[in-house]
């Protein structure tokens, strides 16, 4: 099967709303969570959230267009052209029928789907629907819009799969690519969904974090306080490319997919299997497909969100397919940017491969005391980044329904 590279990143993230800034806080070990700003949070028991900073969307996308999508659409459009400037594509030097999209968002519209229904009941003598509405909710929409915005005719489609969504774009991508179904896929995640229905629903499923009084720390992965997940928004978009394809039009390589292994808990609606079942095997299934055994994977960016269950399941997994090698490096880059579901596997698959191209493994901030004295048998990072070298590293991503994506990447040799 053919190679796959990749040749562009772009991020818009609650630490940085463009790759090179993402980079450098996820380093610096900032914390993207604070006070919700866009609705009043009054009436939940969660008042925070990882929202985006200092960001204009028309600074990107002018309001004429804008007004036609979702927030979670939107964020995908910025997030691509950064991607596509950094891989410097000319699209009319190549083949347009072999270059696709394959995007991914949990939530879709919800934003645009919670606004329409309260306005719908407001309007008691005349009950209207935006015209946008059904292309605003849909979460194919995003996959579409960017296919549109570039002139794409390759393969196009968006895959749901909750907060493992973003990885098993990825990894679809990286299949269709290595099939040699297509030349090129934009591929990555979206999710705005920091919204009353997004805080309310997470809220009542008791997934969320109620640290209202330390905002900015409660996302504390593995720490014997941490009592859920920070939600977060924004988006991750990467360029895969066949090698030959990449090598042809003179593109920066910056690093190879390796492989990629999918599975499921097959155990509860939204809980993990207490013996990390499904995260066992997608590890196994990603090394397998890699071709590499467990030893030669130098760092782990860990789906680890903060809940008490999820983190512990995770590490037992781990735990049973790396045993406690000594040079495995982990990290839980949600203690930062907060969890973007749908868009997570993308930021941290970027995180993954910044860390191979930097040689440098990004902190797990805000874990004080950890549970289970986990920190005695694996380097989990705490509190500081630390300079390694990387050659394969793993991202790791988990779902509601049990979903399990877990994507390797390569250091390009």
């Amino acid at each position: 099967m053919k190679r796959v590279v990749i040749t562009g990143m772009g991020a818009l993230t609650p630490i940085g709303n463009n790759l090179n800034d993402y980079w450098a806080n996820l380093k610096a070990g900032v914390s993207g969570a604070g006070e919700i700003t866009r609705f009043d949070t009054s009436k939940f028991k969660t008042h925070f959230a990882c929202e985006l900073k200092n960001f204009n969307l028309e600074d990107h996308i002018p309001r004429s267009e804008s007004r036609k999508y979702d927030r979670f659409t939107s964020y995908a459009l910025v997030a691509v052209e950064e991607a596509v400037q950094h891989a410097k594509i000319d699209f009319e030097t190549l083949n347009r029928n072999k270059i696709g999209v394959i995007w991914g968002s949990g939530n879709g519209g919800i934003e645009t789907f919670t606004e329409e229904m309260i306005d719908y009941v407001k309007r008691e003598e005349n009950p209207k629907f935006n015209p946008f509405f059904i292309p605003k909710i849909i979460a194919d929409i995003a996959s579409g819009v960017i296919s549109m915005r570039y002139g794409l005719r390759g393969i196009n489609f968006t895959c749901i799969s909750a907060c493992a969504t973003g990885t098993t774009a990825i990894i679809d991508a990286f299949n269709y690519i290595r099939w040699g179904k297509a030349n090129m896929i934009i591929t990555g995640g979206s999710e705005a969904p920091i919204t009353a229905a997004g805080l309310g629903g997470f809220t009542a499923s008791r997934a969320l974090s109620t640290n209202n009084e330390q905002a900015t720390t409660a996302s504390r992965p593995f720490d014997k306080t941490r009592d859920g997940f920070v939600m977060g928004e924004g988006a991750g978009a990467l360029i895969l490319e066949e090698y030959e394809h990449a090598r042809a039009r003179g593109a920066n390589i910056i690093a190879e997919v390796a492989g990629g292994g999918m599975a499921a808990d097959a155990y509860h609606l939204t809980g993990t299997h207490p013996e990390g079942e499904g995260a066992f095997l997608g590890m196994n299934e990603a090394l397998e497909d890699a071709g590499i055994t467990a030893n030669d994977i130098d760092h782990i960016n860990l789906h680890a969100t903060s809940t008490p269950i999820g983190d512990q399941s995770e590490l037992i997994a781990v735990e049973r397919v790396f045993g406690t090698e000594p040079n495995l490096k982990l990290s839980a880059t949600k203690s930062m940017t907060g969890h973007l579901l749908g868009a997570a596997g993308a930021i941290e698959a970027i995180a993954s491969i910044k860390a191979i191209e930097d040689g440098t493994v990004p902190p797990t901030i805000n874990t004080k005391e950890v549970d289970e004295d986990w920190d005695k048998k694996f380097d989990l990072t705490l509190g500081k980044a630390q300079a390694h070298d990387i050659r394969y590293a793993m991202s790791n991503t988990f779902g509601f329904g049990g979903h399990i994506a877990t994507a390797i990447f390569k250091r390009f040799e």
